[in-house]
């Protein structure tokens, strides 16, 4: 075993432990400073520059993961905390799922953590449009600042859901009973 596997296994374990809700009284969070881990943006995760070696351990680290007001990413554990590099968001929607029609219609993402988050009122759409090049940056909040950016192919699945907004010149998409601003129409 090497000494980042050592390393990610410590981590893990403090990990598993705030996951599991161990039940002990909190302690003093320790500053660990920069974990050397990273995520591309693929939503891949990264140790030192080396993938993990198992996804199971990503999708472990994904529920201590936190980003602060100032928009910096940390694994957060009852005893320590230490920041991570995220290339765009954290997670990569890959998958759409749709069920019902209209205004009755409600879609899910699947991120490549196989976490399923609903497009609802506390899950919102943003999209965003690059300043260079004009394209859609579409994101779906997961949780608490934490987003999903929306794979190219699941933004197009999207787009083709869109409808013209009661508000002119703006395309929707209705998703449990609200509808998703896409933005002007002729970028939408």
């Amino acid at each position: 075993m090497t000494d980042d596997d050592k390393e990610l296994d410590r981590i893990a374990a403090a990990a598993a432990r705030r996951a599991d809700g161990d039940g002990r009284p909190p302690r003093v969070q320790h500053d660990m400073g920069h974990y050397g881990i990273s995520i591309d943006a693929a939503g891949l995760w990264h140790h030192g520059g080396t993938p993990f070696p198992r996804v199971a351990l990503a999708k472990l680290f994904a529920t201590v993961l936190k980003r602060d007001e100032a928009g910096d990413y940390w694994l957060e554990t009852p005893v320590e905390r230490g920041r991570v590099d995220v290339a765009d968001a954290p997670f990569v929607a890959v998958a759409m799922e749709v069920e019902g029609a209209d205004h009755n219609r409600v879609i899910r993402f699947r991120d490549t953590l196989d976490q399923v988050t609903t497009l609802d009122a506390a899950h919102p759409l943003r999209v965003a449009f690059d300043p260079e090049t004009a394209e859609p940056r579409p994101y779906v909040l997961v949780r608490d600042r934490l987003e999903a950016l929306l794979a190219r192919t699941v933004y197009y699945e999207l787009a083709e859901l869109a409808e013209e907004a009661p508000t002119k010149g703006r395309m929707v998409v209705w998703s449990a009973g609200a509808a998703h601003d896409l933005g002007p129409m002729e970028e939408a």
